[in-house]
């Protein structure tokens, strides 16, 4: 028998208020988280886009040839970690726009810096590796959206790894060896490719946490800048192997 005297609205047949308040805000939840991420994934493609274009516009003008190996040439070189580190260290004290302001800048100067794999390795080559990378980078990106198990052991297994690669290729510098630099590129790009699942699982559960606060925005740009370093670094090491070379 209906209770005409119960004050409580009902939604739907069967519903409970606290139901569908739950169920209401789990889904404006995952439409925000979603929104969160595509920014992130907008910038982070957007960036890879920018630094493309310059990279090919600069080796093809003939100036990364004139600068290749000079002083002005280690500097271009070095210049895209001192974006990085300025963005990490210093995020809390900039603005968002700043901070915009910074990744554009990075992504301009890392395409100078990647100008001369057009002087090395063919045009094919570079297309053919880019569209390899991107398909990897989607499918691992993929898994580490949608994975149930933690990651994060995972995560500081594959730091450790960079860490020994930066070490690898900083003893190679002097020994020259082919063998050494086939195994540091064949790690480089399982260890970046375990990266991508890792950052992108890591930047979904920030969300959780960063969600409505004035450093949402900002997480945005760090977020496209990890994912922008892991696509960058393993396109690189996958070109170094299966490119071919001019």
């Amino acid at each position: 028998m209906a209770n005409w005297n119960d004050p409580q609205p009902r939604s739907g047949f069967g519903a409970s208020p606290s139901l569908g308040g739950r169920t209401a805000g789990r889904a404006g939840y995952d439409a925000g988280l979603r929104r969160h991420m595509l920014s992130i994934y907008n910038y982070m493609s957007s960036g890879v886009l920018l630094s493309g274009i310059v990279a090919l516009l600069f080796a093809r003008s003939g100036m990364a040839a004139q600068i290749a190996g000079t002083p002005l040439w280690w500097i271009i070189a070095l210049a895209p970690l001192g974006f990085v580190f300025g963005m990490s260290f210093g995020a809390n004290r900039m603005s968002t726009t700043t901070l915009q302001a910074m990744f554009w800048g990075f992504a301009t100067v890392m395409g100078l810096s990647l100008s001369t794999i057009f002087l090395v390795f063919t045009a094919t080559s570079i297309a053919s590796t880019f569209f390899a990378t991107a398909a990897a980078f989607a499918g691992l990106s993929l898994v580490g959206y949608t994975t149930k198990k933690d990651l994060s052991g995972m995560g500081s297994f594959m730091i450790m790894g960079l860490i020994g690669i930066l070490v690898a290729t900083l003893i190679n510098l002097f020994v020259q060896s082919s063998a050494l630099q086939m195994g540091i590129s064949v790690l480089g790009v399982l260890i970046f490719a375990g990266l991508t699942a890792y950052d992108t699982q890591r930047l979904k559960n920030e969300y959780q946490v960063l969600a409505g606060t004035e450093f949402a925005g900002k997480a945005v740009i760090l977020g496209a800048l990890s994912l922008y370093l892991d696509f960058i670094n393993m396109f690189q090491f996958l070109l170094s192997f299966m490119g071919q070379r001019d």
